[in-house]
């Protein structure tokens, strides 16, 4: 199941793309406001952002900017502007595509399946320092080894190596891989990041790869 983020103030128009997206199967998350948005889109991590440019507090291009200097999220902007010289601007920004409003729900829908089947078939191997995750047949390789992860210490690297630079609380982590809201236990999480760090140091003793942000959470290590 795909988690899309939908940041919009017109609160109709965002419970309206919402209910629809929810009954094609998607996970779905509102935000009515710039600031809510930016911190969402920080906090968690989203399969597709529908993003609005007029927005209250912080702006779509601003909230873009913040997106893009920590992942590679798909990112379909959502505006009234039918003018040429802003759509460029917000694809040149790193925009993945641009729906004027008012729009069609179906065309919502086509736009979205099309961008997570473009990002799914572009990202299909991750790299970091002599680490390569294949995402097609869920593989890790590091130098010339196959190293064999559990399901969920597979789904930490790959979430970790999808978002480079990106702080990842337990909270994040327990939430985007469990699928159950955190009730305050994060031995899960200490446990599978534990077991995870020592496989890859068995493998790679002289390399570092996850690094942990006192007081913020876990992230790879920078290059």
């Amino acid at each position: 199941m795909y988690n899309v983020l939908i940041i919009e103030d017109n609160k109709d128009i965002n419970l309206m793309i919402a209910e629809s997206l929810k009954n094609e199967g998607y996970r779905v998350n509102s935000c009515f406001n710039g600031a809510d948005g930016m911190q969402e889109a920080k906090r968690n991590v989203y399969d597709l952002i529908l993003l609005d440019i007029m927005l209250p507090y912080y702006s779509g291009d601003e909230i873009l900017r913040e997106i893009r200097a920590n992942s590679d999220t798909p990112v379909i902007i959502i505006s009234s502007k039918n003018i040429i010289g802003t759509k460029i601007d917000f694809l040149k920004l790193g925009a993945d595509d641009y729906i004027t409003k008012p729009m069609d729900l179906g065309e919502v829908s086509a736009r979205i399946s099309t961008n997570l089947r473009r990002s799914n078939k572009i990202i299909s191997v991750l790299t970091y320092k002599d680490l390569e995750l294949d995402i097609q047949h869920k593989t890790v390789m590091l130098g010339r080894e196959e190293i064999n992860l559990t399901a969920k210490e597979y789904s930490i690297l790959k979430l970790l190596m999808q978002n480079p630079g990106k702080v990842f609380s337990k909270i994040n982590i327990f939430e985007s891989l469990w699928d159950e809201e955190y009730v305050g236990d994060d031995n899960a999480v200490k446990t599978h990041m534990s077991n995870l760090r020592n496989k890859l140091k068995d493998f790679n003793p002289n390399e570092e790869y996850i690094e942990t942000v006192w007081g913020l959470g876990y992230r790879l290590y920078k290059l």
